[in-house]
């Protein structure tokens, strides 16, 4: 059984930073890496991961209900691009070169999901300060033709004009413990960040598994921007490290970040 952590342990909880190299198992395997901090969680522990991958596709485990999947995922793997099952739901993902992942897991004292929208509005706004201290202005909405839509897409652009920059999902576990009066979850928070990927190159990998399991979805490039595409159409010039500058900002604000606030009750 894991130790109950108390709401004022929870509340004044910090992010610890980790990185892969302390994760078991595959490094770009999203599933091991995600039980690896949902452990954490479970144990008492709020941890962050900042995180990139090879050419490749995520997806949840949903998409196990199209019968061409195995062999999709065979014919991908030999082309060098691994497609990985993910926990949380949602869509395909894409994953690879110039895309930068934050991932969050941390102890919630709450009943499940009644915090799911404090959720995503805490992970959301640590990758909008980020980006703002970039000269990226961004705000959460669905983005419809996107890859992996939702109302808490990062957005770069007003109204019906605008890009998704950055994609989020989450989930959560029951923790076992003495007292099921009071109940505890291990939540995993999850960013994806377009930083300097080829938008046609990461649709058009995407809309081919797509078409090849059979989904009927299709992606358009249009609908996806990446922060050095933000900072070119605001006529700002892009630094050649703008990797690191995009990882470095998302460090800061992570350290700055509590575990967002129970503020329900049983």
């Amino acid at each position: 059984m894991a130790s109950l952590a108390t709401r004022s342990d929870i509340d004044s909880m910090s992010f610890e930073l980790i990185d892969s190299a302390s994760l078991p198992g595959d490094p770009h395997d999203p599933l091991k890496a995600e039980e690896a901090l949902l452990a954490r969680a479970a144990a008492g522990h709020a941890v962050a991961h900042i995180w990139d991958a090879p050419a490749s596709l995520i997806v949840p485990r949903s998409y196990q209900r199209y019968a061409p999947l195995a062999d999709a995922r065979d014919a991908f793997a030999r082309r060098g691009c691994p497609v990985w099952l993910r926990l949380s739901g949602g869509g395909l993902v894409p994953q690879g070169p110039g895309i930068l992942n934050l991932s969050l897991a941390y102890p919630v004292r709450a009943p499940m999901g009644a915090l799911s929208e404090g959720v995503y509005e805490h992970l959301c706004k640590i990758v909008a300060d980020a980006l703002n201290t970039l000269g990226v202005l961004t705000h959460w909405q669905a983005v419809e033709g996107s890859f992996c839509d939702g109302r808490f897409n990062l957005a770069w652009g007003p109204g019906g004009e605008a890009r998704k920059i950055a994609g989020t999902a989450q989930y959560w576990r029951r923790v076992p413990h003495d007292d099921a009066a009071q109940p505890l979850y291990a939540v995993l928070a999850h960013a994806v960040l377009l930083v300097d990927a080829d938008p046609i190159e990461i649709n058009e990998r995407a809309n081919a598994f797509e078409a090849m399991i059979g989904s009927g979805r299709r992606y358009e490039e249009m609908k996806i921007v990446t922060v050095a595409q933000a900072l070119a159409y605001e006529c700002f010039s892009i630094p050649a490290d703008l990797r690191d500058r995009v990882r470095a900002a998302l460090v800061e604000r992570v350290k700055e970040a509590s575990v967002p606030g129970q503020q329900a009750e049983q």
